[in-house]
């Protein structure tokens, strides 16, 4: 079994507000260092991203690929890989837990990444990190901002 790699921080604003920028994907190379491009391929009934497109560039990986993401309420998203030409598997979500009655949300982001490439486990975890701490501090930033 695939390990993940987990982190979390608070973000001074209301979880729908943390879920708004989460949710902008064309907004992504704003805000995340390594997404280059982003295009919703599709979307579900209640007009949520269901299927983006995302290109990426993170130094040692770069990446044109395809994630499904479901929805799970206002306070969750998960995604998985749909099709990649580096990666085997790419699997992720984020939990935002309002704070302070709604006014601050703790955001946990976890990952789960293989590559097709052969990479020992220490090193693919650090990347995860690596990849974890900067959508988190660029997320906190973006929203904060």
């Amino acid at each position: 079994m695939a390990e993940h790699t987990r982190s979390s921080i608070t973000i001074e604003a209301s979880p729908a507000e943390v879920m708004a920028v989460i949710s902008d994907f064309a907004r992504y190379p704003e805000w995340t260092g390594e997404v280059k491009q982003a295009e919703i391929l599709s979307k579900d009934a209640a007009g949520r991203a269901e299927q983006v497109r995302l290109v990426l560039d993170a130094g040692a990986i770069k990446d044109d690929h395809t994630l499904a993401y479901t929805w799970i309420g206002d306070h969750e998203v998960r995604w998985s890989l749909v099709k990649s030409q580096m990666l085997r598997a790419l699997d992720g979500a984020y939990v935002l837990v309002p704070l302070d009655g709604g006014t601050r949300t703790e955001v946990t982001y976890s990952l789960t990444v293989d590559v097709k490439i052969p990479m020992l486990g220490m090193i693919k975890r650090k990347a995860e990190k690596v990849i974890i701490d900067r959508a988190l501090s660029g997320l906190k930033k973006r929203v904060e901002s």
